[in-house]
């Protein structure tokens, strides 16, 4: 039985949408252990996507280089710590801040003889949240919540609002996703596809706005689909940081995107998306659960012939806009 008083550490090193898929066990720990302490260790550019969250009490940063500089003459003062990912630093780490540390199965078999519970891998895919519940569910610490969270603040919102008004004031306000990173650029839906969505949005909702989302990597891409669109699309790719992107997808009457961090952000907003998956990862195993406003579009390529060549073209503009006309009032 889990001490519902104990101090658990997590340790997550990973990309955006990565990190926000382990909040659903964070709310599993903090509902097993009300009276204790949660902290976590995140990469230094994701530590703001879990500020704000009511369940964790201290977030810090931590890269598996710096690790291996720490905890050597702290002591462990937690009694649990769960390791997500296989960086045998950040486990070593763990090791010596905590009495019991909890991770997946090792690629160091002498770590694995050194963990409290060293867990297997599930023996098939399984969804992406529910393999990360298999480390708190170790503890006994279980949920049936679902969904993805993230907290933005009341300045943050009021600065969302005031933004909306000044540089896109019209409804409905639809954010685009074009990219995911340059490594899985496979994932992107091209530029085309996207222009023709929003040239049937404009003919059919005239005073429509579209944002167009992303970091400094599809800046280029966003702004060339803002010129093809015209004056009522405005690309904010690469100029507004983590939290004040996600403030302001807050004000979107509906979120459209690849198969990237800002689409997790969505899905943990609840806010109404249509979100496209290349067959190399699945929107069933990675799609926002619990989320009563989301549509999943898959590409149609069978598992079996699926590779990364496999063209997100496959998945055709009127697919899209029938998902599209489902969510927009």
């Amino acid at each position: 039985m889990l001490d519902p008083a104990a101090k658990i550490l997590v340790i997550h090193v990973a990309r955006i949408g990565d990190t926000l898929l382990i909040t659903p066990a964070l709310r599993a720990l903090k509902a097993a252990c009300p009276q204790g302490r949660l902290d976590c260790l995140l990469h230094p550019a994701r530590r703001a996507l879990l500020e704000n969250l009511p369940w964790v009490d201290d977030l810090g940063s931590i890269t598996p280089k710096t690790a291996s500089f720490r905890g050597w003459f702290s002591g462990k003062h937690y009694d649990y710590a769960l390791v997500y990912g296989h960086d045998a630093p950040l486990v070593r780490y763990a090791l010596r801040v905590a009495d019991k540390v909890i991770a997946f199965h090792q690629r160091d078999a002498s770590l694995n003889t050194r963990l409290w519970r060293a867990v297997p891998p599930p023996a098939q895919t399984i969804h992406a949240v529910h393999e990360r519940l298999l480390l708190p569910a170790a503890l006994g610490a279980t949920t049936t919540d679902y969904r993805l969270a993230y907290a933005p603040t009341d300045t943050e919102l009021a600065g969302a609002r005031a933004w909306v008004q000044q540089h896109a004031p019209g409804k409905p306000l639809i954010g685009f996703q074009v990219a995911s990173f340059p490594t899985k650029a496979y994932r992107d839906w091209p530029a085309d596809s996207f222009a023709e969505l929003g040239r049937r949005l404009f003919a059919q909702h005239p005073d429509a706005r579209i944002v167009l989302l992303g970091g400094k990597e599809s800046r280029a891409k966003a702004t060339r689909l803002a010129q093809q669109l015209g004056s009522r699309a405005v690309a904010v790719a690469g100029q507004l940081g983590l939290r004040a992107t996600a403030a302001l997808m807050t004000q979107l009457d509906l979120y459209i995107g690849v198969d990237t961090g800002p689409t997790h952000i969505a899905g943990a907003l609840g806010i109404p998306m249509v979100a496209l998956y290349h067959c190399r990862h699945r929107g069933a195993h990675l799609a926002p659960l619990g989320h009563e406003r989301l549509a999943v579009i898959e590409h149609p390529a069978a598992d079996a012939d699926c590779t990364p060549s496999a063209p997100m073209a496959a998945i055709a503009v009127d697919t899209v806009w029938e998902k599209v006309q489902q969510r927009l009032p």
